[in-house]
């Protein structure tokens, strides 16, 4: 029979005909499981849930074992740090899964939206999702709406029992007990009993922070002393930066005490955290743990803080900010318009030199100042005249060292801090009352706050004074034992004694850290 030219010959398909002996494939079959803590009675239920699905797997004879998936420790609020969760998905995109099955919603997910999200992106892949608990299958009719109630249930139980964590948390600082992550805390670990003891040699090194920067020493300078010996941070890294420095000296654990409750979770979803600033209550412990700073060190850090970031104010309101590139730094003051000084290197007719001038005539202050150009030999020759003018009517000034001394005696407030802590210890009982009455507590957390305030303005004024009856020892005891006059410049001594300089037209006034002037005249 003739074919037209317009039709296509289809040639017959062979028929093969199955026999009854071939095997269905078979069907690739995952399982999930997850515990949301480390506990050990979880970790058991975790071994547990791997065991349980391996065997059920295996014991049906159409199914084919594809992987056990199991993220150990891991909240199920949300997907973005459940890594073994995360390669079952994408080995379910890949085609390498036929079926997933985990135990209930709570293990798939505790976000409602999440759990739809993955239900719905494995549907379209023709990839059921069966909940043994709920016998919920995802590829059912009635499946997605069982799901939706069922995934909300299950968020509002996970919001539920983080109400009850951040309950038992606050009952917890309110007894005094503290929880401190110390993966990255320079100079304590945990002992079997979950107590900070400290670690000897990153003691050291947090001592060694808080003497430089009592020394004079920048934040960064400290930081960049600290890479260059190789000394490790809290994370174990070499990398210091300011901010690791700055952390370390504002932290209260270093002698003994504890705040508690610095940040707080506002959304259990998400888990953000941020910083409390008065949200939700806060506890102070004292003396929970072994110190490695003393109080007093910690407190005169903590005024030295709030003193260099305001170092100077220039009379047009500037503020200047501390520096500690040399000795003389923020230290030379203008006795003409109350600038600082600034370190120059100056080239004077091919002369170079190093000179301090006046920050009025190097910058546009608003002030016009004629004060003149000094230079840093001359300034390091001034300082030794005026020590050793000091050394040279000894007897004189060490009189005048002692009746400071009783100056300030005589200015001694005595303010018992135990009457502020007894109120403190009534206050807070009754804020663990109203707490737990869930009663409400405003009137005396701030009474607390105000109480705590108080206490350190008396504890900061006692060690301002403590610290200057310190300059005064310190400069009576170096008189004392200098026996003989200066004959060259000591940078260690402007750190020590000194506190500032002021320059006039024609003479140089040297204001030492005891409270003692000496003018040297040009």
């Amino acid at each position: 029979m003739a074919l037209g030219t317009n039709v296509t010959l289809i040639p017959a398909r062979k028929h093969i005909r199955k026999l009854k002996n071939d095997e269905k494939p078979k069907l690739r079959v995952a399982a999930y499981c997850r515990v949301s803590t480390d506990s050990d009675e979880q970790a058991t239920s975790y071994e547990a849930q791997i065991e349980h699905y391996t065997s059920y797997i295996n014991g049906n004879p159409d199914w084919e074992l594809a992987g056990i998936f199991a993220d150990d420790g891991i909240s199920g609020t949300n997907t973005k740090k459940r890594d073994e969760f995360n390669r079952m998905i994408e080995e379910c995109m890949a085609g390498n899964i036929d079926m997933v099955i985990t135990k209930s919603i709570s293990r798939f997910a505790r976000n409602t939206l999440d759990c739809l999200k993955f239900i719905r992106q494995l549907k379209d892949k023709n990839i059921p999702v069966f909940f043994e608990k709920e016998n919920i299958n995802s590829m059912d009719s009635k499946g997605e709406v069982m799901l939706t109630i069922m995934a909300s249930l299950a968020q509002q139980e996970s919001q539920s029992l983080s109400q009850n964590v951040k309950m038992g948390l606050q009952y917890r600082y309110q007894q005094g007990e503290i929880q401190v992550n110390c993966k990255w805390f320079l100079g304590y670990t945990k002992d079997e009993n979950k107590r900070l003891v400290i670690v000897p040699e990153e003691a050291e090194t947090v001592k060694r922070i808080y003497r430089e920067y009592l020394e004079g020493n920048s934040l960064l300078k400290i930081a960049r002393g600290l890479m260059a010996d190789g000394i490790k941070n809290g994370s174990g890294r070499t990398k210091w930066h300011t901010s690791n420095v700055n952390q370390i000296l504002r932290n209260e654990k270093y002698i003994g005490d504890a705040l508690l409750q610095k940040t707080y979770t506002t959304d259990f979803l998400t888990k953000t955290r941020v910083r409390n600033h008065g949200i939700v209550p806060q506890y102070y412990v004292e003396n929970s743990h072994e110190a490695i700073i003393p109080r007093e060190i910690f407190m005169r850090v903590q005024e030295e803080l709030i003193r260099r970031r305001i170092i100077h104010t220039s009379p047009n309101g500037q503020i200047r900010k501390f520096s500690s590139n040399h000795p003389f730094a923020n230290k030379i003051v203008c006795g003409n318009c109350g600038e600082v000084f600034r370190r120059v290197h100056w080239n004077n007719h091919g002369k170079k030199s190093i000179v301090w001038r006046c920050v009025s005539r190097l910058e546009n202050t608003g002030r016009f100042c004629d004060a003149r150009t000094i230079s840093e030999t001359d300034l390091e020759e001034t300082l030794v005249k005026a020590i050793n003018k000091m050394l040279c009517d000894k007897d004189d000034y060490l009189e005048i060292l002692q009746e400071n001394i009783q100056n300030v005696l005589q200015e001694e407030q005595s303010i018992d801090l135990s009457e502020i802590d007894s109120r403190l210890e009534i206050l807070q009982a009754e804020l663990v009352r109203r707490v737990n009455t869930k009663a409400d507590y405003d009137d005396i957390a701030d009474e607390i706050a105000k109480l705590k305030d108080e206490k350190q303005n008396s504890e900061l004024k006692n060690i301002r004074q403590d610290d200057l009856k310190k300059r005064i020892s310190d400069m009576s005891a170096f008189m004392q034992q200098q026996t003989s006059f200066l004959i060259n410049y000591d940078e260690g001594l402007v750190w020590r004694l000194i506190e500032k300089v002021i320059v006039d037209v024609d003479k140089l006034t040297v204001d030492f850290k005891s409270g003692v002037m000496v003018n040297v005249d040009e």
